[in-house]
């Protein structure tokens, strides 16, 4: 009896590694449960995603009938902040506090600007668009007000992820980083899953009250699962005390990293890549409401699609980049995958297939996530040890501004088309400019894939 319960629990224990996803990159220093604690924070970032680019905006452009160009600048407004999160990694590398802290501290920085912003954001969106008594308000006391929760909840989005990695890598094996990592993003999905399921549920019924409580809800969502992620994770130490000198600057630091291979071309790949997969942010749901008339709450499912779709290709790029695959030949296929999934996006109105739709959105997940998962994975191959938070902090910089930009350009596009021709015609115009920005990024990628051994020649 001892020896088959034994057997049992030896069977029962190699079901996570072969079955759970990135479940090896537990180790004895940094066990399952406390890694799968620490990613908390991923979660939160993932509804702070889902509240921006997939909820709030379908509310303003569909239900509170803010101009898209407006709601797409807004939604771009805490990006703003992306240039600065190669700076906010080195400094979290190097703070000095009494308590011997360098990355809680910017966390919880971070946690209580997500807090602050989600908190005033829905009083502030119903003053914008006028709704109920607040119509008496002044019109620049909501345009004020929005831009400032909005940038609030992206300032602290951008902290609490760039410094919340950089705790997670500081406290994984160097053997381990890339898979802690790659946890890390899936779990920001399931977030992403997650809360789009359940903000769908209880809009169901849409009303300024019920928006004020849902939104308000994620803002004490957001302290609390940031405080339990913390929660005795990071280490203190007496050398972070004050004075302590550093052995570089900023600058230096940036420097040494420009001086890596392709890194000026490795970069364009991610942001040519990354605005073609984001473009379309802002305007998916509001596509699903307006030309296929899909309710609030279906299209809010329709982010937990995209998700999904994200989801399966970080999956899938970590089993073939783990039996050392080329990074950058994964996310030309994530690219390639982008091109069919943004026809059938545009399809779906001349046909008036939801269903369609909704396979256009999976696939654009599923490029998307292999295409971020290979650039994700080279960067931090090709990053120095001493600077892996600084190569993290570049890719997520050129990144988030890549989609920042790509979301408020995607805005004017579809209006100003709109106005010379139809609603339809404005959505299409940005869905096929995607196109053409992947293709471009294929081009840029070229020279960083490793050529195709031919078979019978080996290394």
């Amino acid at each position: 009896m001892n020896k088959s319960r034994s057997n049992w629990a030896t069977s029962l224990a190699s079901l996570g590694p072969r079955f759970l996803p990135f479940a090896d990159a537990a180790s004895e220093d940094l066990p399952l449960s406390r890694l799968l604690r620490l990613s908390l924070f991923q979660i939160s970032v993932g509804m702070a995603m889902v509240m921006l680019v997939g909820t709030l905006n379908r509310v303003m452009i569909v239900e509170l009938k803010v101009p898209a160009t407006l709601v797409s600048l807004m939604v771009a407004l805490p990006l703003l902040v992306a240039p600065f999160r190669a700076l906010i990694g080195f400094r979290s590398d190097n703070h000095r506090s009494q308590l011997g802290w360098r990355r809680v501290p910017y966390i919880w920085m971070g946690s209580l600007l997500q807090f602050g912003g989600f908190s005033i954001m829905p009083f502030a969106l119903l003053v914008l668009a006028g709704a109920g008594q607040s119509s008496q308000a002044p019109a620049w006391v909501g345009l004020v007000g929005a831009a400032g929760a909005f940038i609030l909840v992206g300032i602290g989005m951008h902290t609490v992820q760039t410094a919340g990695l950089a705790l997670a890598t500081d406290l994984a094996p160097v053997e381990s980083q890339p898979k802690v990592v790659g946890l890390m993003y899936v779990m920001q999905l399931l977030g992403m899953i997650g809360s789009a399921l359940m903000l769908g549920h209880l809009l169901h019924d849409y009303s300024p009250g019920q928006l004020i409580r849902v939104v308000q809800a994620v803002a004490v969502m957001t302290l609390a699962l940031n405080v339990i992620a913390l929660w005795k994770q990071e280490p203190r130490s007496r050398l972070r005390k004050p004075g302590t000198p550093l052995e570089q600057n900023f600058q230096q630091a940036w420097q040494t990293f420009c001086k890596g291979p392709n890194t000026l071309r490795r970069l364009l790949a991610v942001g040519l890549g990354t605005m073609a997969f984001t473009m379309e942010d802002v305007l998916l749901e509001p596509y699903g409401g307006e030309i296929l008339h899909l309710s609030v709450s279906t299209t809010t499912m329709l982010t937990a699609t995209l998700a999904l779709g994200g989801l399966i290709g970080f999956v899938w790029a970590s089993r073939v980049l783990g039996r050392g695959g080329d990074a950058y030949r994964m996310s030309g296929w994530g690219a390639w995958v982008g091109v069919p999934a943004f026809v059938a996006v545009i399809a779906s109105a001349p046909l008036v297939s939801p269903v369609l739709f909704s396979v256009g959105i999976f696939l654009i997940g599923l490029g998307g996530g292999l295409f971020a998962h290979g650039t994700l994975t080279a960067t931090m191959q090709m990053a120095p040890p001493e600077q892996t938070g600084l190569a993290m902090g570049a890719w997520g910089a050129v990144q988030a501004t890549a989609a920042g930009v790509g979301m408020a350009l995607g805005g004017v596009v579809r209006d100003g088309v709109a106005l010379v021709s139809s609603s339809v015609m404005g959505y299409s115009a940005v869905y096929t400019l995607e196109i053409v920005l992947l293709g471009l990024t294929l081009l840029a990628m070229g020279p960083l894939m490793r050529p195709v051994r031919p078979v019978g020649i080996s290394a």
